[in-house]
């Protein structure tokens, strides 16, 4: 994996491209810290899918058969 400098990637931005299509990802550093990484679409779609589930679909892929236990004691009173 090559780390490059914010710097150095703009000059080289088409070959940091190309080494992406390769399957090559490289890390640009902005004053010295990780800022950004350039990895082979493929890659990225696995980590951000175009269509993330929603919540339903989330909720609804819960396995079934999970048993919840509702206490059915009155509520205590409570004075205002």
């Amino acid at each position: 994996m090559k780390v490059l400098q914010l710097r150095d990637a703009k000059s080289t931005f088409s070959a940091i491209v190309e080494a992406a299509e390769h399957g090559e990802p490289t890390i640009v550093t902005k004053h010295g810290r990780p800022a950004a990484m350039v990895v082979p679409v493929e890659e990225g779609r696995r980590i951000y899918p175009d269509n993330p589930p929603s919540f339903a679909d989330l909720l609804i892929s819960i396995p079934h058969g999970l048993e919840f236990e509702r206490d059915e004691e009155p509520a205590r009173e409570i004075e205002l």
